[in-house]
């Protein structure tokens, strides 16, 4: 059997590799092409800079390159982690390198007063300029010409946005009048465009189209959220978004509330739960209503009865955030669909029926993909390799964990926060430069807790808060882009004891402005440029003034 490509070890310590390359160049170069750089600044007007140092002769010996430390992934499917000393050992010497700045201030409302320029200028600007306007304009002045250059926008009497112009298509719908569509979603996800503009272009139900809301959250004036139906869903069977309603509008989060969160992951539970019921066939809320807490609470239970009494019963959760969105001026969209803070989730089945050439009939069946499989998959081959619990060595290794530098005079600890439910950590192999991870820790009972079926209420709401502060960490570094995947272990079914060994897991995943991803990351080669130790520590003294750590 091959032997399984982790950093996790029985032993309880992480295990990686340094490459320490020192090696010889034949050098097949001919000729030379020896030229002119520039002037080198401080020295007299004669002496300037040349490439001859690019044209060398002879075999090159390279002596004690930088050391290369290569960590494969807790799993396998994850990939391979590869950190350059240098780098990192920069980073490790000065922890503002770990972050972004903040976002210049940029107005051309102003700079064309200064100038004298008149405002009609707008009117003429090529689409590209506009676009980089929509996104990078700090000026709500500017941010209000292009939303009015980009639709048909209605105003009451004292110039006031009460709503758009529609219009019926072909096939029945109703949608806005756009004069520049793309003008006009980078415009709408700014996040200092007046919220009366935002409400009617983007937040206000009905503005993107005809989803159906089926949950809420909350009207006391401290939160509100809406649960979108996503009937035509490239998921099987419709997802559900939890969107920030009108009355809440939340373009960062930084302004993102622990009643937010707890809104936001509420409507995940009940929706989950209620699908749940209704496969098992159990009864369900006769009032058009939302479950309070302690109904939700009464409903997992009898859900966690109802399934012990299956034989097979496995089907999945899936959960995702895509939180940020950008528009390039060359026309990509380069993140999630609109910026305002949502949540996805659905349920994936346990198989799904398999085809060969003709769609009427089928030949078969076939796992449905969830994600958190691949996870199972490495428990359990971890266990038939080790004969250990894979999470078990994996949060021992956590613990134990010592850097990879040797140094004992800098922080060696990758954990962010963590109470007695839940740990968000530095993961030892980043798949993104600033990637958390945050893992569900052991019930009552001491089992792993796998997905939100065996997630009790105090699991919950450590999950939520966890989830919070990841996202509040990030952002305080200046992520303006991150991506959040659960990986779920199925629920139900007579399931192993590897199984039974799975925990529920989140990653966040920020892209970064120098990050996009390229050769190396189809590969699943993720290049960093710092110690996780050190990143972890970043996290902590973020999260240190943000208030929300204590019990």
């Amino acid at each position: 059997m091959m032997k399984l490509r982790t950093c996790v070890t029985p032993d309880k310590q992480f295990l990686y590799g340094i490459h320490k390359p020192s090696y010889t160049v034949c050098n097949l170069r001919a000729g030379k092409k020896v030229e002119r750089l520039g002037p080198l600044i401080g020295s007299d007007s004669e002496s300037a800079q040349d490439n001859r140092d690019n044209f060398p002769d002879g075999t090159l010996f390279i002596d004690k390159a930088d050391w290369i430390f290569e960590i494969p992934n807790p799993f396998p499917f994850r990939g391979t982690t590869f950190i350059d000393q240098e780098w990192a050992e920069a980073g490790a010497a000065d922890f503002r390198r770990m972050g972004l700045p903040e976002k210049e201030q940029t107005s051309l409302t102003h700079t064309l007063k200064e100038a004298g320029v008149s405002m009609a200028l707008f009117h003429q600007l090529p689409s590209a300029v506009l676009f980089a306007l929509a996104t990078c304009s700090t000026d709500p002045q500017d941010l209000i010409q292009l939303a009015e250059l980009s639709c048909h926008i209605e105003k009451d009497r004292d110039g006031v946005p009460v709503g758009l112009q529609y219009r019926k298509k072909k096939d029945g719908r109703i949608r806005p009048v756009f004069h520049n569509h793309s003008l006009f979603e980078a415009v709408a996800n700014n996040p200092a465009l007046p919220d009366s503009y935002k409400k009617i272009m983007v937040v206000r139900p009905g503005a993107q189209g005809g989803s159906e809301i089926v949950g809420e959250w909350g009207q006391n004036g401290e939160t509100h959220v809406f649960e979108y139906l996503r009937r035509n869903s490239y998921i099987g069977g419709g997802h559900y978004a939890a969107n920030m309603a009108d009355d809440a509008i939340r373009y960062a989060t930084n302004d993102l509330s622990p009643a937010d969160m707890q809104g936001l992951r509420h409507l995940y539970y009940q929706r989950t739960y209620i699908r749940l019921a209704e496969q098992l066939g159990l009864d369900l809320p006769t009032a058009q209503q939302g479950l309070s807490p302690d109904q939700l609470e009464i409903l997992r239970q009898k859900i966690q009865q109802a399934i012990g009494e299956q034989d097979a019963f496995t089907p999945a959760t899936l959960w995702g955030w895509n939180f940020g969105f950008d528009f390039a001026p060359s026309g990509y969209r380069l993140h999630a669909s609109h910026q305002q803070i949502h949540q996805q989730y659905a349920m994936i089945p346990e198989t799904v029926a398999a085809y060969s050439g003709d769609p009427e009939v089928a030949s078969g069946a076939f796992p449905a993909f969830g994600c958190g499989d691949m996870v199972a998959e490495v428990v359990q081959h971890y266990h038939e390799q080790y004969g250990t619990d894979f999470f078990a060595d994996y949060l021992g290794c956590i613990r134990n964990n010592g850097r990879m530098d040797g140094r004992t005079d800098r922080e060696s600890s990758l954990v962010v926060w963590e109470d007695e439910q839940v740990m968000l950590f530095v993961p030892k192999a980043q798949t993104s430069q600033w990637e958390l991870q945050l893992m569900a820790l052991y019930d009552r009972q001491g089992r792993g807790v796998g997905n939100i079926v065996e997630a009790d209420p105090a699991m919950r709401a450590s999950l939520d808060r966890g989830i919070l502060l990841a996202q509040k960490a990030l952002a305080g570094l200046g992520a303006r882009m991150v991506t959040s995947i659960e990986y779920p272990k199925r629920i139900g079914g007579k399931g192993s004891q590897e199984e039974a060994g799975q925990h529920l897991l989140y990653a966040f995943l920020p892209r970064l402005p120098e990050s996009p991803g390229a050769f190396s990351e189809a590969q699943l080669r993720f290049i960093n440029g710092h110690y996780p130790e050190d990143f972890a520590a970043v996290c902590r003294q973020q999260l240190a003034g943000v208030g929300l750590t204590g019990a």
